[in-house]
């Protein structure tokens, strides 16, 4: 009879949990008796993880937050390492995070430890030669996109495209009239999302400009119902100060619900990053734009290699969804476009459909199965 396996998992915030907890479901149902050891948040936890110290003390966003706190981060990366090598598992998986995993995964697979890095960097897009360092600490990558495991292939990385989660837990069709009911809006309405972001530095660039092209928008067809939903109390405020000067305007902000809103609405103007593929999910015919700080634009300028910015295009490799950066994005242009897709939305209705299906692959089953096959557990 097999050893019970002892798998090690380390995620840094709420969207990893979520990811480690489907993984962690899936392998269980392989191996009942498992052991899961690392660093994870409620949910991993509520799936028998024991937490070497709470999740929280690894989610943290902006440059000067990182500095602030990052003597403790090496150390508790260095205690980490020590103790994961003490204790032998099976396997790592390092959950998103790379600034932090790959360093332990370099780490534990030069101590012979396998080791796994789950979701990709954006290294096709961007700071591509970090794919060398990947290549020497893991043993295998999981990529939710099959664009990124192409660029694994041609770079010799041993890798599994395993399909995206999101995809699997969003349904093929969706009728809008529940979500319609449940936010008040007409069943007949036509319904504009506007989904500026969910950071502050995000919505400062793009909440004027979204309700500029509301205003426009309401010139051509005054019947039009805006939805802004706001990741939280931060951005509700902030977006309640950007509106209050147009207070004619039929905009309605939400508290959170951004998927009610996406069900809702009959086209979705969106900030470039990963909404964009819950957009699609949805099957909403959407209008992406992006506004950077000049020098920061410079810069991406020069070091992104990618020639899309939005998710549903990179999947679809064309130009699919419009795409308006920097002094492109202009109201009158996102006017435009957004009465475009309100006329006809079609295409990229059937093709988001296609995109999804190509990435329903049963995500935390496969991404399980591909572990299990690592570790030669029968």
């Amino acid at each position: 009879m097999q050893a019970p396996l002892k798998v090690a998992l380390v995620a840094g915030e709420a969207s990893g949990d979520i990811l480690g907890a489907g993984l962690m479901q899936a392998l269980r149902r392989h191996s009942p008796h498992i052991e899961f050891i690392g660093v994870g948040g409620p949910l991993m936890e509520a799936q028998g993880l024991t937490s070497y110290f709470p999740m929280e003390r690894l989610a943290i966003m902006g440059l000067v937050e990182v500095l602030g706190r990052l003597p403790e981060l090496l150390a508790r990366r260095k205690r980490l390492i020590k103790t994961l090598i003490e204790q032998k598992p099976d396997v790592f998986i390092g959950i998103d995070a790379p600034d932090f995993n790959l360093n332990i995964e370099l780490k534990l697979r030069q101590a012979g430890i396998k080791t796994v890095h789950y979701v990709s960097p954006s290294v096709w897009a961007w700071r591509q030669k970090r794919v060398f360092k990947i290549r020497k600490a893991c043993d295998l990558m999981l990529t939710l996109l099959p664009f990124e495991a192409q660029f694994y292939k041609a770079h010799q990385v041993p890798v599994c495209f395993v399909g995206h989660p999101l995809a699997d837990s969003i349904a093929m069709k969706h009728d809008p009239s529940p979500a319609r009911e449940q936010l008040g809006l007409p069943r007949d309405a036509q319904v504009v999302a506007l989904l500026p972001g969910s950071r502050g530095g995000e919505v400062a660039k793009l909440g004027g400009l979204f309700v500029e092209t509301a205003r426009l928008l309401l010139a051509e067809k005054p019947q039009l119902r805006f939805i802004i939903p706001a990741a939280n109390a931060a951005r509700q405020q902030q977006l309640a100060e950007i509106i209050k000067d147009m207070p004619n305007l039929p905009i309605e902000i939400l508290a959170g619900q951004s998927q009610t809103a996406l069900q809702a609405c009959n086209v979705v103007l969106i900030a470039s990053g990963t909404a964009t593929l819950e957009a699609m999910l949805f099957k909403k015919p959407m209008i992406v734009a992006y506004k950077l700080a000049p020098t920061s634009h410079w810069l991406l300028k020069k070091m992104v290699k990618s020639p899309y910015v939005s998710l549903p295009n990179l999947l679809a490799a064309e130009m699919l969804v419009p795409e308006f950066i920097q002094d492109a994005a202009t109201p009158e242009a996102l006017a435009e476009a957004v009465l475009e897709q309100l006329e006809d939305g079609s295409k990229q209705i059937q093709r988001f459909a296609e995109l999804h299906e190509s990435i329903r692959c049963n995500a935390s089953e496969r991404a399980a199965q591909s572990v299990l096959q690592l570790v030669e557990f029968r």
